[in-house]
């Protein structure tokens, strides 16, 4: 049976494959726009630390801007990525959360100057001393939403249109299950000046949970498609062992398929979304040298369905 795709739904790509194997901005932008073919990226932080110079971050701003434009491509949202993967919003140590409430009022401002509309990341990670105090945890939870608030409402100043966080699989890392994402997503929400929106990874959940929903990537569908503009892709199985790329021999083996996931977001009357593929790649042979056909017949995978 065929499916009508609305035209708001875009395939693009998160800028985490080019992290210091392209870090000139007129190659992975042309990676981007003239061999894969697509017109939209995420950019990841790490692909530019907002604690360089500004002279540092204004001239590589007007490098990428100009790639951009001669590539038609356009960058729609940023988020943070492998290297910005720490405790940030939730250390125990205020003034290291006080340190990230400014990096992230910086990557606001980069992602400003990248024409982005939205800017995403996790939501923050708890130590293991934290998370497994209950009274301990719960006050170190509202300082995170404390302190995502005073960056919304920087954004909100600068002209962002929403942050964007990603529910995670584990709980210190958080949003790991569909219930206490649900939890968390309504507490970031409440009296926020700018909202929250999430960014679904289809390979995440609690694998520990005894909910067989919590790893069920349509089940997670089902629960946000109205609340996900954002979702990133990439092929697994039921252990969660993937962020595979989407060919051939994964595609055999993995649960993700792109007709039931339109049909799911299509069916609850979503008519925009981004999708971004976000596949991972081992620093070994063959693997670092092929990222680039590979990615190439994944966009092609999902190019049977998502035209735009």
């Amino acid at each position: 049976m065929s499916i009508k795709v609305p035209n708001e739904f875009r395939l693009g790509i998160n800028t985490g494959f080019a992290v210091n194997r392209y870090p000139e901005p007129e190659e992975w932008v042309r990676i981007i726009g003239d061999e894969l073919g697509l017109k939209i990226a995420q950019f990841t932080a790490d692909m530019l630390n907002v604690d360089l110079s500004e002279k540092i971050k204004y001239e590589q701003v007007n490098r990428i801007q100009n790639a951009c434009e001669s590539y038609k491509v356009t960058i729609p949202s940023t988020f943070t990525g492998a290297f910005t993967r720490v405790n940030h919003l939730a250390h125990p140590d205020p003034d290291i959360r006080r340190h990230w409430i400014t990096w992230f009022k910086k990557f606001v401002d980069l992602s400003i100057d990248l024409g982005s509309k939205s800017m995403g990341s996790h939501f923050g990670i708890f130590t293991h001393l934290d998370n497994n105090n209950s009274k301990q945890r719960n006050i170190r939870r509202q300082q995170n939403i404390d302190g995502w608030h005073e960056v919304a409402n920087y954004a909100k100043d600068k002209g962002l249109e929403f942050i964007s966080w990603e529910p995670m699989s584990i709980s210190r890392e958080q949003g790991e299950t569909i219930s206490e994402a649900r939890r968390l997503h309504n507490d970031v929400n409440l009296d926020s000046p700018l909202p929250f929106k999430i960014c679904l990874d289809v390979d995440h959940g609690d694998l520990s949970s005894k909910d067989p929903r919590d790893t069920d990537p349509y089940e997670w569908l089902n629960e946000f498609a109205s609340e996900s503009p954002l979702i990133h892709l990439k092929q697994t199985n039921a252990n969660k062992s993937g962020h595979w790329p989407f060919i051939e021999e994964y595609n055999k083996v993995g649960r993700i398929q792109p007709k039931k996931i339109l049909q799911i977001l299509i069916g609850e009357k979503v008519d925009q979304v981004d999708f971004y593929l976000e596949p991972s790649f081992k620093e070994r042979e063959p693997y670092d040298s092929t990222v680039i056909n590979v990615l190439k017949e994944s966009v092609e995978y999902w190019r049977q369905l998502v035209k735009n």
